[in-house]
């Protein structure tokens, strides 16, 4: 009865009634096959009308949202909801999987469109951002993503007449999209006034940029581009739904339940009123005011599909277009919970929430019946005569119809809760009525239901209900979990169980019950099955349950956690399951999903049948995945998998958490990391040779490589070994165990995959040991198989963890093609099908998996094997359907395709390893044989048994064991390799003998470890129970082994060499003869294992031994008696070691307590520190003690250290630690965290470490790895230069170099985006668009007999006809970007233009004409520029920009990729480098892009920017990186630098790895603050650094400083190309010697110094670059220089303002000249038609504002200090100066007729000149009561009055000269202006913008035609309006380029150009005016 395993029969989908019209749209279409696709619930549906047959898409996991149809109309797209949502590309024809795209969305996929050609998909997604992404489908790859919008979008379409362009629409918003490189850039749709701001529903796109759309209220809205251009109004009652464009013209749907056909230029063809149809379920309600609403239309030559929110489908011929036919119809609203079947016809009944009752024929699948009743249904029963249905609803009632015409028989109401279950007794008399009142009520059926009895014992809602066969018992569920039962039909409870012994039941529907136990899982008490139903006959359960799965059970099925097949389709819950009378069917209903599923049950003899029909593909297989297989008699596992299926290779610490944990930690040292710390030693070691193989947990893990060497694996290490020379090389790249490893095809490239937090895995180069590709992100925990496919190209990895990921990568790419989760149970090896690189297998415990490729996903089967086994291991035979698997029984499997065909017996024990052959196979297992076989598993053709008997002469080693297990085998050269469990390589030869290679300690950590006083010799002892003698010399073998008892943690030699002691695990010890290794004498003492066994040094009299529980013994060994015991240490004893004169003992606890004890007795003595160091020990093993205090390091807690071992010349402590680091220190190594060298080889804790006795070796062994490594030693001095050296100690040297204020200020500038700018001026008070208008008192009368009204400004051209200016186009810019940002200038075109960057615009400057071209496509400041030295590339331009947070939204940081000459954009790459992009740099082919943000991480990406794809990133250090530049012949080797920092990286595939500089080789270097980089050949690279200094580095190692290379810092460097010269700039006085520019050798050994002749006191070059014969250097001082290399002239190209802001700007009356003023206290003079400044005034103070007089002879400057001066414009001297106030001057004017002078400033004054009275200018009035400082003055034509702009958004009008204050509306509005420069006032309200609310409009000027006014404001933009302009909000275009804070704008004369000036940026803009025409 107990059977548990899952029934043989199995259920197969037939039809779904239903499709989704709720909440969907769109998603209803026409194949090429002219079959009809939809979807419903989570199934995509293919439904053919013509023969009325259904085929079915199983590939989601829950309901389907969206659905998009490929143009070839053959493949179908659908998107799904959940949390980790994806979307399914897939066959309509076959429904298979053709792609699965993943690992994006969340929540679900809304939209889906597929492009013109089909290459490309998008996708919405359902987050809070609402996602856009475009895929490359077929390869399962994002091509660019971006926020959608806040809200919900409903529709998107490509433009399939314009490529990359794209259109959303949605909640009140449209967009337009462009894609470039990774980029999506949005366009709002302009409503402007042609429409309302509305929510668009749907939309189509037509030719000539005009798009369709669809809104809610009805109306269709025309677009082109981006602008509103008609709408079609009331093209639909209301909102229109859905929009299908097709050959003919558009079809539209929408609410109104009218479909409309339009033509291709949207003029109407007809309507097409559903609402009048005979059909339909609205219909029959009579409920057409509510009416039929339509969701989807297709319209595809004469047909017309159409979906309702009824979730029914009509399609319509146009021709006959008063009929349409309604082919498939469903439940819709609410929810849908009633079934019952017929008793004796095919037929089944549902009810549902949208209150009507339907009956459906399973035979015919169609709907034959409907009835409507007045409540919702919420279940239903059928007579037993199948004459009566019954059906509760949901307020208590239930009534009675007759199912022949469904007339009603009666209707009763006694309850008011819900009725949920109701059930007709067999024998037909009774009904009874379950509510959700906790009672059942019985009911006679012949008295016309009159209620007989009641049933009340439940205390909650009754669930389920079944009756006895003889009618006289019920049963009932409720929802407490309770099941109870009831005599019938009185309704008394029945609790004697005796009497229920014999009842039988009718049906069986309950969910509580013995026999339906196994329905719930174990350990848990979850109600989540809503229903189940029984088949007795064939004894199989149906279940039915929250989670959308139907599940088939045996029956009964009585123990908890029975196993089962599991049936996906239904979304969420199903409500209900029954089985049709017969039994030939399953029907299930989904709650939420309205739909109605009919399953074919096939039984157990038909299903063996059946298996040659494709089984209908799923993601979740249909065989069950929870349960743990199919059957509960799985053989015993082997104990050795069990072992390895347990371990699982987690660490506390994982090396990548370090650089966190020491950051944390260095918080809590920062103090001791000021003291001078100890130097690291100048010895170092290099590893040698490694005994150890790791066999015991991994398999198939040993190769041949091409040349014939052996490489595997062992800790942390690849091992190459060449067993003609007995050599090993090292791949050391992996930082932790190494678990597997494949080689490829061709034998010269190994994978290897390691454990970690983010595993990796490397794949090498077996000859130069170097990293090809490292591939990460994908696995946690660890990677634990790995494979090459046959082609090399791909490479398959399975992790550890608990989904055990599978993933496939194009390596070399270092791309994850596609990814899936591979099984709960975990999977030993994954093989690449060498036929069909898309095909794959995996297998493991209790599966086997057959794969293959789909998009970005994988598609997986289990294998149909009956009983599952464990699989050990598989390969592919000689067709790409046949593959082989060796199970943990020692069985081969053979398979075909999925099936297995047989099983052959080919070990005893599991089969570990299996290789394929030519022509047959090799296997071996546990028995320790070696097999070969035919190529079909015929017959054994030969057996090696692996014995001692057979090794040969030659062998490197014993064998432990005859017969050792077998872990991996491998062929080649003419012999067999053979790994085993225990450790050992072997190398079989055909003819039989064997050969030992390699060998180490097996399972379990070794500990013990001990050099022989005088020859190269040591031993180990380990738990694996074995002491090991091993030679040292050359022959690297192991001479002698013993089995012992009980494995040992300790061993040491006696000082004779002749005896060994050995201390145990159990508390004993023995003492050996080191030769023979036969036991001497033993004792056993102790109950704790013995941690630590020392010989007094001379003779060996005593012999010390510690052990656990606390205590050491000392032993006399002449006389073999305990002779002392020290007693008092409180913990388990660590380490021991004698004083050299055998009298002192020193010894170190586990709680780092430090001990000494006298010798022989053992008696305790306490020595103060000072002596300690002055005793003469023989040894030092000790980890505790002043003397190495040092060697803890900063993460102490998590990384203790484990071993010491002092040299015997007593120079260098060598140390292992938990972490795997074995590390080299000075000794004594006395205060704190001192500096070392480390080295990682081992995986994770070092046991012990030992120095040989001449010290030319050192011997450590590793715990778990159960390696012993000898590592040899180099002294200081001699060793010649390794570039393998250590890495650098823990925490870096504070200082870095001194202090420069250009270095700080960069470092610490914080960019903010323009749009989050706020006032640049401390204003206060309400603005003007939000101030409330007082209405003047009177309003004038209609007919005016007033004078007309004066003009508002005085004009100046009167006598031509005034034009009005339509539009400004930039023309010059003065300004470059030098003060924080370098390397920014570069030649192009071989010197005949330049390229630079200011603001937000790159500058194109061509030398012989002064010309100058824009790129403007920024949106932000840029920050960085390089450019493409390739020439393919020729003129290529990258520009980083700033950006705020890393989203991908337009405001995140990107980068722009443009032609220079054409100013095309060839790339967009946003990034996700937050704050911006500070450094951007191509390679060498000029192909990649490197780039570094300003984020916190200071990430360094690396970008493919033609595709716009990303190809690595990587946190780039925690301090400030400056640049990072490629090598100029690489493109896989770059460099960066900044804050005490530069590093030295390489690209392999996708990762990058890095290396930091290493100081040590130079004598008291330190690192310093880096600023630039250059390189020479072979490999140097030279850094710039704060001090001056410059760095040469050979690989990553410094090799020669150059100091003082400039006196101050060293901004820049420059490689030249083509000679390799190097150009440097610097900071530095100008002198005779130096200079700030200096050209350099290649080695950086001469160079020659130029002068720039700028006049400075002190220059700051920023930027160099070298073309022929010239040098061009950018300037901190904004100037752009030119220098000869021949002549040293100088030539300066580009002048600038070097601080910022520029506040003063004056135009010059009548030339075409303009004056600035700023902070930098100078006054320059630009000359627009010569393109170039003429003159400059340093004045000495900050200037703030300047104005020419209105003749243009006199300049007068206002000063931040209060002064200001007047200058005559033709001698520059100074007529007149004055300071009358103490803080900044803001603004100056002279009046019209050049009488007086107006001075404003931020003591709220105007004060008033008279310049007639003379140069000593005294101040004749002044303005009062001014609420705020004075921001802008103008004077009125007659220069009478003034008006004045204030802090306060106050305008304020008064006289001149009395200072009185004019407050009369009506004389103001009479004033006519000379100048209009004001942002306040009437006239000009609407200049204000809507989103000012932090950030103001700033400056205003009024041009001289009057028609027109521009403005500049915090945001940076530069905007023209009409003037006067007194409407809010005016309409203007507007001008980008400026940063933030734009500071003042003026028109020149003639209202030619607009110049404006720039706060942030410190630049000049002059803008050209374009007049609209006569």
């Amino acid at each position: 009865m107990a059977d548990r395993t899952a029934p043989n029969c199995h259920l197969r989908l037939e039809w779904v009634y239903g499709y989704r019209g709720h909440q969907c749209r769109n998603n209803l279409y026409y194949t090429a096959a002219k079959e009809i696709v939809y979807f419903v619930a989570g199934v995509g549906v293919v439904y053919n009308t013509r023969e009325h047959k259904q085929k079915f898409y199983l590939g989601h996991n829950d309901d389907i949202i969206s659905l998009a149809l490929h143009p070839e109309r053959v493949l179908v797209a659908t998107g799904q909801v959940g949390k980790e949502p994806y979307i399914c590309v897939w066959d309509s024809y076959t429904v298979q999987t053709v792609s699965i795209l993943k690992d994006v969305h969340t929540h679900g996929i809304a939209c889906l469109a597929f492009d013109l050609e089909g290459q490309c998909l998008v996708s919405v997604g359902l987050d809070s951002k609402n996602t856009i992404c475009v895929w490359d489908w077929r390869r399962g790859k994002v091509l660019a993503a971006a926020p959608g919008h806040t809200d919900r979008i409903f529709d998107i379409s490509w433009d399939l007449y314009q490529p990359n362009k794209l259109v959303s629409c949605g909640v009140k918003h449209i967009k337009f999209w462009g894609l470039c490189g990774n980029a999506l850039t949005p366009k709002r749709g302009v409503f402007g006034k042609t429409g309302d701001l509305q929510t668009i529903l749907c939309l189509a796109c037509a030719k000539d940029e005009v798009t369709y759309s669809g809104a809610l209220n009805g109306d269709i809205y025309v677009w082109k581009g981006i602008n509103l251009m008609r709408t079609i109004q009331g093209a639909h009652g209301s909102g229109i739904f859905s929009m299908n464009a097709c050959e003919e013209g558009f079809a539209t749907g929408g609410r109104d339940g009218c479909v409309r056909l339009w033509d291709l230029n949207f003029k109407p063809i007809t309507v097409i009123d559903l609402r009048e149809t005979d059909q339909g379920y609205k219909v029959a309600r009579g409920e057409n005011s509510r009416g039929l609403s339509v969701r989807s239309v297709c319209w595809r030559g004469d047909h017309i599909l159409v979906g309702t929110q009824d979730s029914e489908i009509f399609e319509v011929v146009v021709h006959d277009r008063n009929k349409p036919f309604l082919i498939m119809q469903g439940h819709c609203e609410g929810e849908l919970w009633a079934l019952a079947v017929h008793p004796t016809k095919p037929l089944a009944m549902t009810g549902s929430d949208d209150r009507s009752v339907r009956i459906w024929s399973l035979i015919d699948h169609a709907l034959i019946a409907r009835c409507n009743m007045e409540e919702p249904i919420r279940c239903a029963a059928v007579s037993t005569d199948g004459i009566h249905i019954a059906l509760g609803m949901k307020d208590g009632s239930f009534t009675v119809l007759r199912v022949r015409d469904m007339t009603e028989v009666v209707h009763v109401k006694d309850r008011k809760e819900a009725i949920h279950e109701l059930k007709y007794s067999p024998d037909g008399a009774h009904l009874a009525v379950g509510s959700n009142e906790n009672t059942v009520d019985i009911y006679g059926v012949v008295q016309r239901y009159k209620k007989v009895g009641e049933c009340i014992s439940s205390n909650s809602f009754i669930t389920h209900m079944d009756w006895s066969t003889d009618s006289k018992y019920l049963q009932t569920n409720d929802g407490s979990g309770r099941r109870l039962f009831y005599r019938m039909p009185s309704g008394k409870e029945v609790t004697n169980k005796e009497e229920l012994k014999l009842v039988q039941w009718a049906s069986w529907t309950c969910v509580l019950g013995p026999e339906v136990n196994g329905i719930w899982p174990k350990y848990s008490d979850i109600n989540d099955i809503n229903s189940v139903d029984a088949n007795f006959n064939n004894q199989v359960l149906v279940t039915a349950d929250d989670y959308g799965l139907v599940k088939l059970m045996r029956y009964p099925c009585i123990r908890k956690g029975a196993k089962f097949k599991k049936y996906l389709g239904h979304s969420a819950h199903i409500t209900n399951v029954r089985w049709s009378h017969d039994y030939q069917w399953v029907v299930t209903i989904g709650g939420a999903d309205h739909s109605v599923f009919q399953w074919k049950f096939i039984p157990e003899r038909k299903s063996k049948e059946a298996l040659h029909i494709a089984p209908q593909e799923t993601l979740a297989d249909s065989n069950s995945e929870e349960s743990d297989s199919d059957q509960s008699d799985v053989p015993e596992m082997d104990s050795e998998i069990e072992q390895e299926t347990q371990l699982t290779y987690r660490r506390q610490v994982y090396k990548e958490d370090l650089p966190q944990l020491k950051e944390q930690c260095k918080e809590k040292h920062r103090t001791t990391a000021m003291k001078k710390r100890e130097r690291a030693p100048g010895n170092g070691i290099k590893l040698h040779f490694i005994h150890g193989y790791r066999g015991y947990d991994c398999r198939s893990n040993l190769f041949y490589t091409q040349t014939g060497e052996i490489v595997y694996h062992v800790a942390a290490v690849g091992v190459v070994y060449n067993r003609q020379q007995n050599t090993q090389r090292f791949y050391m790249g992996h930082d932790d165990d190494i678990l597997c490893l494949a080689i490829h095809p061709l034998k010269d490239y190994v994978a290897t995959g390691q454990v970690g937090r983010d595993s990796s895995v490397h794949i090498w180069d077996t000859d130069t040991l170097k990293p090809m590709s490292v591939l990460k992100g994908f696995h946690q925990l660890g990677v634990c198989a790995l494979d090459f496919s046959a082609d090399g190209k791909r490479l398959a990895s399975v992790g550890l963890d608990d989904n055990h990921t599978i993933v496939l990568w194009d390596w070399r790419k270092g791309e994850k093609l596609s990814a899936m989760r591979g099984s709960k149970d975990k999977i030993f090896v994954v093989k690449i099908n060498p036929y069909l690189p898309d095909k794959l297998i995996t297998a493991g415990v209790k599966h086997m998996k057959f794969w293959h490729k789909a998009g970005g996903g994988l598609i997986g089967r289990k294998g149909n094997m009956g009983k599952t086994e464990t699989m050990m291991c598989a390969v592919y035979g000689w067709s790409e359907e046949m593959v082989f698997s060796g199970t943990c029984g020692g069985d081969i499997c053979i398979w075909r395709d999925m099936f297995l065909m047989k099983t052959v017996k080919a070990h005893d024990g599991p089969v570990f390893s299996m290789h394929a052959l030519e022509k047959g196979f090799v296997t071996g297992g546990k028995d320790g044989i070696v097999a070969l076989w035919d190529d079909t598993f015929e017959r054994c053709l030969k057996t090696y048994a692996i014995k001692r008997a057979v090794l040969a002469p030659g062998s490197k080693g014993l064998l432990l064991e005859d017969n050792p297990s077998i872990r991996a085998i491998s062929l080649g050269h003419g012999h067999i390799l053979v790994g085993t469990k225990n450790g050992e390589i072997l190398e079989v030869d055909k003819s039989g003998p064997i050969t030992l290679l390699v060998q180490g300690h097996m399972e379990g950590e070794v500990w013990g470890l001990a050099t022989h006083p005088h020859l190269p010799l040591c031993a180990t002892v380990s738990d694996d129970k074995t002491l090991r003698i091993w030679d040292l010399s050359p022959s690297h073998c192991m001479l002698a082994v013993r089995k012992l008892r009980k494995g040992g943690r300790c061993c040491c030699f006696s000082p004779d060499g002749k005896a060994l002691a050995v201390g145990l695990n159990d508390g004993s010890f023995l003492i050996v003869n080191a030769d023979t290794l036969e036991d001497l004498v033993s004792f056993h003492h102790r109950k704790d294992i013995i941690s630590d066994i020392r010989f007094s040094p001379g003779v060996g009299k005593y012999l010390a031994v510690a052990s656990g529980d606390s205590f050491v013994d000392i032993y006399n060994v002449m006389s073999s008696k305990r002779v002392g015991v020290c007693k008092g240490c409180l913990s388990y004893i660590t380490h021991l070691d004698w004083d050299k004169r055998g009298k002192l003992l020193q010894v170190n606890t586990s709680a780092k307590e430090l001990f000494f004890f006298e010798a022989p007795r053992g008696k305790r003595q306490t020595i103060p520190a000072s002596e300690v160091e002055k005793i003469d020990w023989s040894t030092w093993t000790c980890v505790l003690g002043p003397s190495v205090e040092g060697a803890w390091p900063v993460i102490s807690e998590v990384a203790e250290v484990t071993a010491a071992c002092l040299s015997n010349d007593r120079r260098v402590l060598a140390t292992g630690d938990d972490l795997g680091y074995v590390k080299l220190f000075r000794y004594p190594v006395k205060g704190k965290y001192a500096k070392f060298k480390r080295y990682v080889a081992h995986s994770t804790h070092v046991t012990n470490v030992r120095w040989t006795h001449d010290d030319s070796l050192l011997v450590t062994v590793g715990g778990g790895d159960t390696c012993l490594m000898i590592w040899a030693h180099e002294p200081e001095g001699l060793r010649e230069f390794k570039p393998c050296d250590s890495e650098e100690s823990d925490i870096e040297s504070e200082d870095d170099g001194g202090y420069d204020s250009d270095v700080t200020r960069e470092n610490e500038i914080n960019y903010t985006i323009k749009a989050l700018s706020t006032n640049m001026r401390p204003m206060t008070g309400v603005k003007p668009h939000l101030q409330m208008k007082e209405p003047s008192i009177d309003e004038r009368p209609p007919v005016s007999r007033a004078l007309p009204q004066p003009e508002k400004l005085q004009t100046n051209n009167v006598g031509k006809k005034k034009r009005p200016i339509e539009d400004l186009v930039l023309e010059l810019v003065f300004g470059y970007r030098g003060n924080d940002c370098r390397n920014n200038v570069h030649y192009l075109n071989e010197g005949a233009d330049i390229i630079y960057h200011t603001a937000s615009v790159g500058i194109v400057l061509n030398l012989t004409t002064s010309c100058q071209s824009f790129y403007v496509e920024h949106s932000d400041d840029i920050l960085c520029l390089t450019i493409n030295q390739h020439p393919k590339f020729p003129n290529v331009v990258a520009t980083g920009q700033v950006g705020d947070t890393g989203d991908m939204s337009a405001t995140s940081p990107s980068i722009h990729v443009w032609d220079a000459m054409t100013k095309q954009t060839l790339s967009v790459l946003r990034c996700f480098h937050s704050g911006g992009v500070c450094s951007v740099s191509f390679s060498a082919t000029g192909r990649l892009l490197l780039s570094v943000g300003l984020d916190p991480e200071h990430t360094v990406t690396i970008w493919k920017w033609q595709e716009g794809a990303k190809v690595a990133s990587r946190v780039g250090h925690t301090q400030r990186i400056f640049v990072a530049e490629f090598r100029p012949d690489s493109d896989t080797h770059f460099v960066s630098v900044g804050i005490k920092h530069v590093r030295f990286w390489t690209l392999a595939g996708r990762a990058l790895l890095s290396k930091k500089g290493v100081l040590s080789s130079i004598e008291d270097a330190r690192m310093q603050t880096m600023l630039s980089v250059a390189f020479g050949a072979n490999n140097l690279t030279f850094t710039g650094t704060i001090s001056g200094d410059v760095c040469v580095w050979r690989e990553h190692i410094l090799v020669r400083i150059v100091a003082k290379a400039h006196t101050g810092p060293v901004f820049t460097m420059y490689t030249t190309l083509r000679d390799g010269l190097i150009v440097t700039g610097g900071k530095e006085r100008p002198s005779k010697e130096g200079g700030a520019l200096k050209l350099w050798d290649q080695e950086l050994k001469r160079c020659r110094a130029f002068r720039l002749e700028t006049g400075q006191i002190i220059d700051c070059v920023r930027s160099v670059c070298r073309g022929k014969g010239k040098i061009l250097v950018g300037t901190r001082n904004a100037e752009i220089i030119e220098v000869g290399e021949k002549n040293a002239a100088c030539n300066i190209l580009v002048n600038g303002h070097m601080d910022g802001p520029i506040w003063g700007l004056g135009t010059h009356p009548s030339r075409d000249v303009f004056l600035s003023a700023a902070e930098d206290g100078t006054v320059r003079l630009w000359d627009i038609p010569e393109k170039k400044m003429l003159n400059k005034v340093n004045l000495g103070h900050p200037a703030h504002t300047i104005s020419y007089s209105p003749e243009g002879d006199m300049v007068a400057i206002g000063m931040k200090n209060g002064e200001f001066i007047i200058l005559l414009v033709a001698s520059l001297k100074i007529w007149g100066k004055k300071r009358d106030r103490r803080s900044s001057i803001q603004d100056i004017r002279f009046s019209p007729n050049s009488r007086f002078l107006a001075v404003g400033s931020t003591e709220c004054a105007v004060d008033f000149y008279d310049l007639t009275l003379g140069p000593q200018l005294n101040r004749i009035n002044c303005c009062r009561d001014i609420p705020s400082f004075v921001m802008q003055m103008d004077f009125s034509a007659d220069s009478s009055y003034i008006q004045i702009s204030t802090g306060a958004y106050k305008r304020l009008v008064y006289e001149v000269p009395s200072g009185r204050q004019i407050t009369e509306q009506i004389q103001i509005d009479r004033i006519t202006w000379a100048t209009w420069t004001s942002v306040l006032g009437d006239e000009v309200v609407g200049i204000w913008s809507r989103n000012a609310d932090k950030a103001d409009v700033t400056c205003a000027c009024v041009s001289h035609s009057g028609l027109n006014i521009v403005t500049g404001d915090d945001f940076g933009m530069v905007k023209l309006f009409d003037f006067p302009s007194p409407e809010k909000f005016a309409k203007h275009k507007r001008f980008l380029g400026h940063s933030a804070h734009l500071t003042n704008v003026r028109f020149t004369n003639g209202d030619r150009f607009v110049v404006s000036a720039g706060g942030d940026d410190r630049s000049l803009f002059v803008w050209r005016c374009v007049h609209a025409p006569h």
